[in-house]
């Protein structure tokens, strides 16, 4: 076994592990799985931008005009709601593309804000 390419070699596991899903009729606590790990996977994003936020961020934007922190935390926010509406529901068609452009016009949105009290400090 030590001969067997690695490829080969990982491509035989996931075929033993996809034959024992199907043949223990495994296909609904996989989907569950799956769906936990989708919710697992958004907090930790989150949770790893709340520790970049707390140790960076939150003295920088706490010096910004009022008005530059409302629109950069809303467009944080809005972005947030629109990679959670990405992974909990997989998007095709108008919705992906709805998704798409919430996503730039937040991006944009907050990057500008950022930009613009980078320039004037």
């Amino acid at each position: 076994m030590r001969r067997v390419n690695p490829f080969v070699r990982n491509l035989l596991i996931l075929a033993v592990v996809a034959a024992a899903i199907i043949v223990l009729n495994q296909e609904v606590a996989l989907a569950t799985v799956g769906a936990l790990t989708r919710i697992a996977f958004l907090i930790a994003i989150a949770v790893a931008a709340y520790f970049f936020w707390r140790d960076f961020g939150r003295r920088e934007i706490g010096i910004w005009p009022q008005r530059a922190q409302v629109v950069f935390y809303a467009a944080l926010a809005l972005l947030v709601v629109d990679l959670g509406f990405w992974f909990m529901t997989s998007p095709s068609g108008r919705d992906a593309l709805a998704f798409i452009v919430v996503a730039a016009v937040s991006v944009y949105a907050g990057y500008r804000t950022w930009r613009e009290q980078q320039r004037l400090s």
